[in-house]
């Protein structure tokens, strides 16, 4: 509030001191930051769990992210040697998991085994505003289409 009574709507100001109080936090304060973050908010401690509990480097089975435009995205993940009653895909709490059950061969004497037909789970956040709308399996390639959840009074509409 201003001596005047009235509240300051400066939105730079604001920002710039929004930008200040982030600004003292370096990697070394990151613990303090995210103390105050759970004690001062509802609901974000169970974001902030799940964001540090996915960095897990897991790079099996190889996959691309295409982005096709502003509200749909492909995942591509290569299945070589997978027949697609060995792959299981579904979405549940907030993630895309994609599995895949291969038998192991003991009969099988390998001189060399170039493929990792291993069996696998990989999983991959979605947010709620994100919809799986195609699956497709094909000459050894899974294609998961998914798109942005766009509420018709945000589309895009043309009128001349």
């Amino acid at each position: 509030m201003s001596p005047s009574g009235t509240q300051n709507t400066n939105s730079l100001r604001k920002g710039a001191t929004i930008m200040g109080t982030l600004a003292r936090y370096h990697a070394a304060n990151l613990p303090d930051l995210l103390d105050k973050i759970s004690k001062n908010s509802l609901g974000m401690d169970d974001y902030l769990n799940r964001f540090w509990n996915e960095t897990q480097q897991v790079n099996y089975p190889p996959y691309n992210i295409v982005h096709v435009n502003n509200v749909e995205s492909k995942l591509e993940i290569a299945l070589a040697g997978f027949k697609k009653k060995e792959v299981n895909v579904y979405t549940e709490y907030g993630k895309l998991v994609v599995e895949g059950n291969k038998d192991k061969k003991d009969d099988v004497d390998y001189a060399h085994q170039g493929l990792a037909q291993r069996s696998f789970s990989r999983s991959w956040a979605i947010s709620d505003d994100t919809e799986v709308r195609d699956v497709k399996f094909e000459d050894g390639l899974l294609t998961v289409t998914v798109g942005k959840i766009v509420p018709e009074h945000h589309a895009r509409k043309d009128w001349l």
